[in-house]
């Protein structure tokens, strides 16, 4: 059996994962070694490893990285700790593969880790574009670092492959978080206003989630109170999920909080887990934010989404999202148009760019059946020149589009 590991460092991408980490448990061929690090092992975050240790999943590896300090110099000393607990656990127990996922200074540090032992890594959701964030950086860099490729969509597969990574090595299989969705059932009403602490109003409520623009962090402050005072202008009362460690993160989550505390009809959550999180969006008059839940899992409930900023600019939308820039006044006017009858009958019917809902499935066919040889290893930089453009093909043998069909990126580069 071949061992993976898995690198999960947060709420937000161990949801993700939960498809895939039952496959890859469930497989004949595969053993599942799950690396836990990032705020999974903050206090102040959380602490929710013990989400993963209450559903049962077995933990091989907790890497402690995370300062306390969420300014440029505490995320720069926190990515370095988190390379040297890398390197400890991969000198006692060195996996077969190893899979990360994102964009993420905690997993970048795990994929460098792994590099001097020339562990093959597979990189779930690269070719993607968030401008506003050092996100950017990192994600193109584990690309680089990776040697199997898991994007979400078509286009970020030939975008990958555009960065001279060979197509063989990449495989179109849709945003892993819509595999959740396939048997998703949404918490009883009574029990997610018991959950979050707040009765729901025949009105809805607005779901909130907002993080710090890592690019523009010295305005996080500035940024978090023009949303605020939109959500006040908007009537509605809201549900905030609290922003996971970033640059400037704990300012964010102060004002938050700070808010809430004043309002009877908005409460701060730290984490409402995916189940709740899903009945959320399936429940929500709109959805605010800047998170990339709104851009991907949210065109699968039809929810109109206000994207506020830059942190998510450069990702395929659908016709739910409306994008604004940090102004109060243009905030407000989007949920008031978010919101209209006119605007949600609009998007029935809507289609997700980003896949299917089996993604997991065809990550682990192909992680099962790669050859580890020193061809995976060894990487060769792909100078795809318009002849060769034309004259490359690929076979669903090697990887398979997110309907099954053959990707051939040179037929679109």
């Amino acid at each position: 059996m071949r061992t993976v590991a898995v690198v999960t460092t947060s709420r937000a991408d161990f949801g993700i994962y939960r498809p895939l980490l039952r496959l890859i448990l469930s497989s004949d061929d595969l053993r599942l070694h799950l690396m836990v690090s990032g705020s999974h092992l903050s206090p102040d975050l959380g602490w929710t490893v013990s989400e993963i240790e209450d559903e049962g999943i077995p933990i091989g590896d907790k890497v402690e990285m995370l300062l306390a300090s969420d300014t440029p110099a505490g995320i720069a000393t926190s990515m370095g700790l988190g390379v040297i607990g890398f390197a400890h656990a991969f000198r006692r127990t060195r996996p077969d593969i190893l899979v990360v996922l994102g964009d993420r200074f905690e997993m970048h540090a795990a994929a460098l880790a792994a590099l001097p032992f020339a562990i093959p890594v597979a990189h779930v959701g690269g070719g993607e574009l968030t401008a506003g964030a050092i996100d950017e950086s990192l994600r193109h860099s584990m690309t680089k670092l990776a040697h199997l490729h898991f994007p979400a969509t078509q286009e970020y597969g030939r975008r990958i492959v555009q960065m001279g990574e060979e197509p063989w090595r990449v495989t179109v299989s849709g945003a892993l978080s819509l595999d959740n969705l396939r048997d998703f059932r949404p918490l009883p009403l009574d029990e997610f206003a018991r959950l979050v602490g707040m009765p729901l109003s025949p009105r809805g409520f607005l779901l909130v989630t907002f993080h710090p623009v890592t690019l523009e962090y010295q305005q996080a402050g500035s940024q978090t109170e023009e949303l605020l005072a939109a959500l006040s202008q908007s009537g509605l009362p809201a549900v905030i999920t609290l922003p996971n460690a970033d640059t400037a993160g704990r300012e964010v989550r102060r004002r938050m909080l700070a808010f809430a505390q004043q309002r009877t009809d908005v409460v701060a959550v730290e984490n409402l887990g995916t189940r709740a999180y899903f009945t959320a969006m399936s429940t929500a008059a709109a959805m605010v934010g800047n998170s990339s839940s709104g851009i991907v899992e949210a065109p699968s409930f039809g929810l109109p989404v206000v994207n506020i900023g830059t942190r998510q600019q450069g990702r395929t939308r659908a016709a739910n999202v409306l994008d604004v820039g940090y102004g109060r006044e243009e905030i407000t006017a989007a949920i008031a148009r978010a919101i209209t009858s006119e605007f949600r009958t609009a998007l029935h019917g809507l289609v997700n760019p980003y896949g299917d809902g089996h993604g997991a499935g065809r990550i682990v066919a192909r992680l099962s059946a790669v050859p580890l040889d020193s061809r995976l290893i060894q990487k060769r930089f792909h100078d795809a020149t318009n002849a060769q453009r034309r004259e490359e093909t690929t076979t669903a043998g090697s990887h398979g589009g997110v309907d099954g069909e053959a990707m051939a990126p040179g037929e679109s580069i």
